[in-house]
């Protein structure tokens, strides 16, 4: 079996990072827009044979080290019984958003066996199809992401009328996102009971908080689902795109095994605050340059894995992939780090310019 991801994550010794990309089976790649023409983006996701063939597509055609179980972050809210559309050029809408108390009372509460079963069905398929070639990560949206979809019925670019309800409502926000953390801790934990040998948190719109909102609203309750998580026995990666300045305080409050960097954090920087943490770091090129030519993709790479450095860093986009990128760089990036190799020269030249401190253990 391809560990690496698995021994990165634990910051064990590996010779070149992991590598893996959000929305990795998705429409850049031919054969994933072969069968979206045939179904809606919702249907596949609860039709385990279609979400398995998808996640199983980048294994093969761009060599990732790494499965991601196809599914949606708003699967929750779905189980939790609000309608949920999502229409090509749209996006995710909720036609009846939650603006009351009543609105909440109408929850239901989540049975992740019961309500989201299609999925826990499509990560006992991967799990057999992948025969143990490489390691499958689950995932959900963390609270706060969640909540601001729920509220403002549909993804905006500042979800104002969301963040109006913790300026207004405030007991009312936090009795969404606490409830919404248990939902999303007790759905990863049942995604482990399916296979998933890695999950992650995805808190997409942390970036729309200022520090004490984050702080308040995000935070709390991101820590919640993540600990709730790490009951399941696996390595749980928490990412925050926007909320590189928390990385310290997201690092202590979740105890995640890994923290995504998306591409506004210096690796350096994303190093010197997580340190006293012992967490594993998961970034942070810029998706964007996946459009250069290929061989500029594989010096930028080679630019990124050098700075984060030895121990403890799983190769990644900043965010997810794009869908008009060309899969030949798609692959031109997964390349660049499957060549990486961490020579004695190369961990020397590094550690001369980092503290040693975050290289003991490592001879």
């Amino acid at each position: 079996m391809n560990d690496l991801l698995l021994r990165a994550l634990r910051r064990e010794p590996v010779e070149r990072p992991p590598v893996w990309m959000m929305r990795q089976a998705g429409r850049y790649l031919a054969e994933y827009r072969a069968v979206r023409a045939k179904s809606d983006f919702l249907t596949m996701c609860r039709t385990p044979e279609l979400a398995t063939e998808v996640t199983l597509q980048p294994i093969d055609l761009v060599g990732v080290d790494a499965a991601i179980i196809f599914s949606d972050i708003l699967v929750i809210p779905e189980a939790m019984g609000r309608h949920l559309t999502l229409d090509e050029g749209v996006g995710p809408q909720f036609p009846s958003p939650i603006r009351s108390v009543g609105d909440l009372d109408r929850l239901n509460p989540v049975v992740p066996q019961d309500q989201l079963g299609y999925m826990l069905e499509a990560l006992r398929m991967t799990k057999r199809a992948l025969n143990g070639r490489v390691p499958l990560i689950g995932f959900a949206g963390a609270p706060w992401t969640l909540a601001a979809y729920m509220v403002e019925g549909k993804g905006t670019k500042q979800f104002a009328v969301a963040k109006k309800m913790l300026f207004e409502q405030p007991a009312l926000a936090h009795a969404l996102l606490d409830k919404l953390a248990t939902a999303v801790g007790d759905f990863l934990v049942a995604q482990v009971e399916a296979g998933a040998q890695v999950v992650q948190l995805f808190e997409s719109w942390a970036g729309a908080l200022g520090p004490h909102e984050f702080r308040t609203f995000a935070l709390p309750y991101l820590a919640k689902a993540a600990l709730r998580a790490r009951e399941a026995g696996v390595p749980v990666i928490v990412f925050a795109p926007g909320g590189g300045w928390a990385m310290s305080e997201i690092a202590a409050a979740t105890q995640a095994d890994a923290i995504g960097v998306d591409w506004h954090t210096a690796p350096q920087d994303a190093r010197t605050m997580t340190d006293p943490f012992n967490v594993a770091l998961q970034g942070n090129l810029d998706p964007c340059t996946l459009y250069a030519p290929t061989d500029e993709i594989r010096r930028r790479t080679h630019e990124m894995i050098a700075a984060f450095g030895p121990v403890g860093h799983v190769a990644n986009l900043g965010h997810g992939i794009l869908p008009d990128m060309k899969p030949d760089h798609a692959r031109a990036f997964i390349d660049a780090v499957k060549e990486w190799e961490w020579t004695d020269e190369r961990i020397a030249a590094h550690q001369a310019q980092t503290p040693f401190a975050q290289f003991a253990g490592i001879s």
